[in-house]
């Protein structure tokens, strides 16, 4: 049966689902998805490096963890799900920060085109990496985090989060959002 996405129209609405597999082409449509920043208690922030030869962005350097909710889960229980399967961790203390994030990037004849809400999230132990999902992790203070917006290899929505959160100080001092901006699709 395989992971399903959940498709939206502009406004956040869903308006179906599609197989995940199949649906990332060169016209994606407009679907649910999410990103984190996991944090340790001193402030350093997880990055990863996507697997290289996944189809979609292989080898670009990110956030934490990207995932879709799968049709009726809520955000909270999507970022645990996909942190634990991807990164082998337990997240604690999400924070929805920016609830209203969207953007569309093409990589290799590949679209992402997503309304993806980011999380903060706080974790106390080292990832174990799945190989399918994530070729390298490395924990960077803040000011490496912003460093890697000059990196090629950087992922297009890291980018665009990153004129976001920069203005927002150092993570572990980024606010709740309001819950009522994310898409209608999403319970938080």
């Amino acid at each position: 049966m395989g992971e399903k996405i959940v498709l939206l129209d502009e406004a956040g609405h869903a308006i179906g689902t599609a197989p995940k597999a199949e649906s990332h082409h060169q016209n994606t449509p407009f679907h649910l998805a999410f990103s984190s920043y996991l944090v340790d208690a001193s402030g350093r922030v997880l990055i990863s490096q996507r697997a290289h030869h996944k189809a979609s962005f292989p080898s670009v350097w990110t956030n934490s963890a990207c995932g879709h909710p799968a049709p009726g889960e809520g955000l909270r229980e999507a970022v645990s799900r996909r942190v634990k399967s991807e990164l082998g961790l337990t997240v604690s203390d999400i924070t929805l920060v920016l609830p209203e994030f969207t953007y569309r990037a093409e990589m290799n004849g590949v679209v992402e085109h997503e309304w993806c809400p980011v999380v903060r999230a706080t974790v106390d132990a080292e990832p174990r990496r799945d190989p399918d999902e994530v070729e390298d992790t490395q924990w960077r203070d803040w000011a490496g985090v912003k460093e890697l917006r000059a990196d090629p290899l950087a992922s297009p929505w890291f980018l665009e989060q990153m004129e976001q959160l920069v203005p927002l100080g150092e993570p572990l001092a980024w606010k709740q959002a309001d819950e009522r901006l994310l898409p209608p699709a999403i319970a938080w």
